[in-house]
């Protein structure tokens, strides 16, 4: 399997999709423990959460499980979170604190992880956002992720359903996140907050950078929303979410409207 699937599109936006893939390859398979061999921490479901909800966007989708090496963590090993629990660039336990491997990474085995697949996860989503950039002036990165709703090692109590992390207003033009916020704020049935525990991940915080044309935006969604359970198999409840897919439909339309009325007139 491809690391990385790319969908071009002939828009502004771009999502990223770091965290939803599945694929393990034997050799690393081999290693995993029972517990790492349920990929737990996967963004389950998201591609189908998003699928049709915006005609025209660009897709960047690493097929890799996050257990291989996570995408959305800074490539040298920096914590996004410092003082904070946290996984690292390959994870050594899951969100749970439960170790996923049976014997320790070597070093080789982590620098051929970094260079098959987060560099080449990297250099897919440059060069969109490059190309994006330089069709439209400007290039708007909406990272997509998921979580499961409790976890105590990383988070006190239930994790609202919509976290959308701007850096602390440093990754995109104020408005786009306001533009999120409007939406979210009359969705009477989710609960909602703007750069709380999830306040973007390395992607959006490398990518962001506005006064060069690039805003990037994370949202992170709580699996209950979605999920029949959030255990194994963890299944795609459709009620659920064809509720939530009119939401994003409505974010990602907001987004639309937002950039073109403060960003297309700048070009």
């Amino acid at each position: 399997m491809k690391p990385v699937t790319v969908i071009h599109g002939t828009g502004p936006i771009i999502m990223g999709q770091p965290h939803s893939g599945t694929f393990v390859p034997d050799d690393i398979w081999e290693n995993l423990n029972d517990t790492g061999r349920q990929l737990l921490d996967t963004d389950w479901h998201v591609p189908s959460l998003y699928d049709g909800l915006l005609d025209g966007v660009t897709i960047v989708r690493a097929n890799f499980s996050r257990y291989v090496i996570d995408a959305n963590r800074d490539p040298q090993g920096i914590s996004l979170y410092p003082g904070q629990n946290s996984t690292d660039l390959i994870p050594a336990t899951t969100f749970d604190d439960k170790a996923i491997w049976l014997k320790p990474l070597s070093e080789a085995d982590k620098s051929m992880r970094l260079d098959a697949y987060h560099r080449v996860y990297h250099r897919a989503l440059q060069s969109e956002i490059d190309r994006v950039k330089a069709e439209h002036g400007f290039a708007v990165l909406y990272d997509c992720h998921s979580i499961r709703s409790e976890i105590p090692h990383l988070f006190d109590d239930r994790l609202p359903d919509l976290n959308v992390g701007d850096n602390g207003g440093t990754t995109c033009l104020p408005h786009i996140t306001a533009a999120i916020e409007r939406v979210c704020a009359v969705a009477a049935d989710y609960s909602h907050v703007v750069n709380g525990r999830f306040k973007g991940g390395w992607t959006t915080r490398h990518y962001g950078q506005p006064d060069e044309g690039v805003h990037a935006v994370q949202m992170e969604l709580a699996q209950r929303l979605y999920l029949q359970s959030e255990k194994p198999p963890f299944a795609y409840d459709e009620k659920k979410a064809a509720n939530l897919r009119r939401i994003l439909a409505d974010i990602l339309e907001e987004i639309q409207i937002t950039i073109q009325t403060n960003l297309v007139t700048e070009v």
